[in-house]
């Protein structure tokens, strides 16, 4: 990213001890993060005792001890099962609404949230339960705190593009009367679920008219960050951490401007990097690559946004105050908002910037 010469001199001349303070100010969008992700086992035990849903796990503490994971399948063994706590339309409203409220005091601006209506309505509860609950709660906070919302549906990659196909028709009268409702994507199991598997479904997507994005690269292989892009038509890479093993995809991603939402926490807790010392989410920034810190599921990976970029910041010295801009500025210019929003975000950016710095 090209930064004018006069924001470069300012960021040059930040403490690196000040830099916290700089990325906690900076408004930021959250590109990557799934709903049910955001359950806190507080809210897990409290919505099983509200709607009598027996947990395999006792208590508060059970359920953080079984958050220690060896991949990405052990982590989705417990997400789904604290997800049958999650019945009512109240429950996807409080879900959403707790997060939208962190989320805001952590000065996101603006939240493009997965979520998985499969993982629902395969126990029975309805697609519009699950929708109405979280426009709700988008609608509420909207209006009462300073962040824009947006909502990605995703198709459950371990499941059959039939499963999706079925998922899809009970979305489709839903889309247009909910505008939140703004795009499809891809998740789950990564492993031997290509995105090609979905090739059908998602030209469907394409033809409906919203915006597509899918999970690729993050246990699975730079092929498929090739097959999200050619086979599935993505417009944004979520995760997309092992572009780095390819140059071809590292030019392409840079030249093209791909957006890819990077979770490092993530990344960590699910034995993609043994530490984060090792991410190589400055690779990816010296690259030009325009990635973005995100929490994806952040009840179970130990931290929200800001703690997301205050842990990776520690762990990676190369890491100032540049590095912190840009990383906010593509969270911002990466987004699903309108170009007026967008432009509207990073002068407030700017002018954080600029007014944080002036003193040194």
């Amino acid at each position: 990213m090209h930064i004018d010469e006069t924001m470069n001199a300012r960021l040059n001349l930040l403490p690196r001890e000040r830099v916290p303070e700089l990325w906690r100010a900076m408004p930021k969008a959250e590109l990557h993060v799934h709903i049910e992700g955001t359950l806190e086992p507080e809210m897990t035990f409290a919505l099983a005792k509200r709607n009598h849903v027996r947990l395999a796990l006792s208590d508060v503490d059970s359920l953080r001890q079984a958050c220690a994971f060896t991949n990405l399948q052990s982590f989705l063994d417990v997400y789904y099962a604290s997800a049958s706590v999650l019945r009512t339309e109240a429950d996807f409203f409080d879900l959403a609404s707790a997060y939208l409220a962190r989320a805001a005091a952590e000065e996101v601006v603006r939240a493009e949230i997965f979520f998985d209506p499969q993982t629902h309505t395969a126990r029975g509860v309805p697609f519009r339960v699950v929708m109405r609950g979280l426009e709700r709660a988008a609608a509420h906070a909207e209006a009462t705190l300073d962040i824009s919302v947006g909502y990605i549906m995703c198709f459950l990659r371990h499941l059959s593009e039939e499963d999706a196909f079925a998922a899809l028709a009970e979305a489709e009268p839903f889309i247009g009367g909910w505008p939140r409702l703004i795009g499809f994507g891809l998740d789950s199991s990564e492993r031997d679920n290509p995105p090609s598997k979905f090739a059908r479904v998602f030209a469907r997507c394409r033809a409906l008219g919203l915006h597509l994005v899918a999970h690729a690269g993050e246990e699975g292989p730079p092929a498929y960050i090739w097959e999200a892009l050619d086979v599935l038509e993505v417009e944004r890479v979520d995760h997309g951490v092992r572009c780095m093993e390819d140059g071809a995809l590292v030019e392409r991603l840079v030249r093209d401007r791909t957006p890819l939402t990077v979770c490092p926490l993530s990344n960590l807790r699910l034995c993609v990097v043994r530490d984060l010392a090792d991410h190589n989410l400055d690779a990816m920034l010296a690259a030009g690559i325009r990635a973005s810190v995100n929490s994806d599921d952040p009840a179970y990976f130990g931290g929200y946004v800001n703690q997301t970029f205050a842990r990776v910041f520690d762990a990676k010295p190369s890491l100032g105050a540049r590095e912190a801009y840009v990383l906010a500025r593509n969270s911002l210019e990466g987004s699903f908002a309108t170009a007026e929003q967008k432009a509207a975000w990073t002068t407030t950016l700017d002018r954080t910037v600029m007014a944080f710095t002036e003193r040194f």
